[in-house]
């Protein structure tokens, strides 16, 4: 039997749920025994593949590549996990949807700037005019809050779900904490 493989990927957010992740420390060593990391900025692999069995999606849908992307991923994943806040409600990524996208992006790269003052067309992913979570684009499986959250969830959620059960996080997670 082949083991469950596994993903993570990184929208519009911090990294710091990947952080969390790697807090995991020598039980990352376990995890990886248990399942195959295919894709992840955590290893070199540039293409998201089919046939993938759980993903942790950290940050929220904030560009159009953001959103082009968790389409794909969910299209080619079994269990999507909203993985931390962002994800789960948008948190910070979503503090600048009441600004509005020009004003944003003005007082970034005109009023702040020194050199080379202009709005970036090119490189810079195209802003949707509103940051969202990862659900209100793609349905999500399991909800995994916290800003970020604690290496002891992460692992209580990856042992159930890698060995096919659905994790129960109500006693374990709330928002807030």
């Amino acid at each position: 039997m082949s083991r469950p493989r596994l993903a993570t990927v990184w929208l519009d957010g911090c990294s710091g749920c990947h952080m969390s992740f790697l807090d995991l420390d020598e039980r990352l060593i376990e995890i990886g025994e248990r399942a195959d990391l295919v894709y992840s900025p955590l290893v070199d692999v540039k293409a998201y593949p089919a046939g993938v069995d759980v993903c942790l999606v950290e940050g929220a849908v904030a560009s159009e590549e953001d959103l082009v992307k968790i389409r794909m991923i969910r299209e080619r994943t079994r269990v999507l996990v909203s993985f931390g806040d962002c994800a789960v409600t948008s948190n910070v990524p979503g503090m600048r949807n009441p600004i509005g996208v020009r004003p944003l992006l003005e007082r970034a790269y005109l009023d702040n700037a020194t050199l080379n003052q202009q709005v970036p067309c090119e490189v810079v992913p195209k802003l949707l005019p509103k940051a969202m979570p990862v659900h209100a684009v793609v349905e999500v499986d399991v909800f995994l809050p916290g800003c970020p959250p604690s290496a002891d969830l992460i692992y209580a959620a990856l042992d159930d779900l890698l060995a096919g059960r659905r994790p129960d996080l109500s006693r374990r997670a709330r928002f807030g904490s």
